[in-house]
């Protein structure tokens, strides 16, 4: 079994080789790519050196059984057929592919089976803020069909990259001195703010990365729940939280869907309010479940429950549901 990340210097791709190593992925070679400016760059892999290839057209990929790439869409797009010419399966985690309808978009504890089909050997890895929010539904919908969802997102720094965490990080430094603070990689200021946009404005008012919630969901889940989403940057390094409100067809009890969460493959149940227990980003990062609680009827529908839950964008919301993919073609012989 021979594996290659693609952008091993990226956030996504650091965290790809921990989770291969933490999960013990049955690989016996690991190879890295990245981009010229990348190339030589030297990491630790199971106590090995490995160094980083510069990431060319040309046979590199030929004994590669699996590619995980986080480059950019545009780096996926241009590289997508170099990589999977000789029969390696690429594992994207960039928007390039996600709603080509030959291309499975897998979230594995709900619709593995997808990835028997995938004409062109390439399966996309949602975006973050969908993973975490479908982990969630999809124990609801087995109770009673979800009609309507809508979300707000507050996401952490850690979606824009290493840079944006560590801007975020300078910025709060810069303010405690008392110096000018440093703005590139926000349209605003993020330390001591929110910021009301994530990704860029389409013709009708939502953002991309809230128009990805509405389509990637309809697609994992296979369903004709309506879907919308406010996605908010909030000065948190790592982890994406969401409030989610849902209309299901049948009326369900909160003691109900706090039972099929708590049963539900890659989900922690966190819902002791009395005693001031609930999902927190400051708890969450590195772990591999996302966190729910605050379950509760919406006052405004009586076929309406609510919910906040917690996730690592970086883990599962990004490299971790990379590697469950993998893990799944691996166990079924379908590579």
């Amino acid at each position: 079994m021979k594996v290659a990340i693609v952008g091993a210097s990226g956030a996504v791709g650091q965290e790809f080789l921990k989770v291969l190593e933490e999960r013990k992925f049955p690989l016996d070679e690991l190879v890295l790519f990245g981009s010229e400016r990348s190339a030589g760059k030297e990491y630790i892999y199971k106590g090995k050196k490995l160094v980083v290839k510069e990431l060319k057209h040309g046979d590199d990929f030929k004994d590669i059984d699996i590619a995980l790439t986080s480059a950019g869409a545009g780096t996926s797009v241009e590289y997508a057929e170099t990589i999977t010419r000789h029969g390696a399966v690429m594992i994207d985690n960039s928007s390039a592919f996600r709603m080509d309808n030959d291309v499975p978009l897998i979230v594995p504890e709900i619709n593995a089976d997808d990835a028997k089909n995938r004409p062109r050997n390439i399966i996309a890895n949602p975006n973050c803020t969908t993973i975490q929010m479908v982990v969630c539904l999809q124990p609801i919908e087995n109770l009673s069909h979800i009609k309507k969802v809508h979300v707000a997102s507050y996401q952490s720094a850690s979606g824009a990259g290493t840079q944006a965490m560590t801007e975020l990080e300078e910025q709060t430094k810069q303010i405690v001195a008392g110096e000018k603070v440093k703005v590139e990689k926000f349209p605003y200021q993020l330390a001591m703010n929110v910021i009301p946009q994530v990704d860029q404005f389409m013709d009708n008012g939502y953002t991309k990365e809230e128009m990805k919630m509405y389509h990637e969901t309809k697609k994992i889940m296979h369903t004709d729940a309506a879907v919308s989403a406010t996605c908010v940057r909030v000065p948190v390094l790592r982890n994406h939280s969401e409030a989610v409100w849902i209309e299901t067809e049948d009326e369900l009890s909160p003691d109900d869907v706090r039972k099929a969460l708590a049963n539900a493959e890659g989900v922690t149940l966190i819902d002791d309010p009395s005693n001031l227990k609930y999902p927190m980003p400051l708890f969450g990062a590195g772990e591999d479940d996302i966190f729910v609680g605050r379950i509760r009827k919406d006052l405004t529908n009586p076929k309406g429950i609510t919910f906040w839950c917690v996730g690592d964008q970086l883990k599962k919301g990004a490299a971790l549901n990379a590697v469950q993919i993998a893990e799944y073609l691996v166990k079924n012989n379908l590579l």
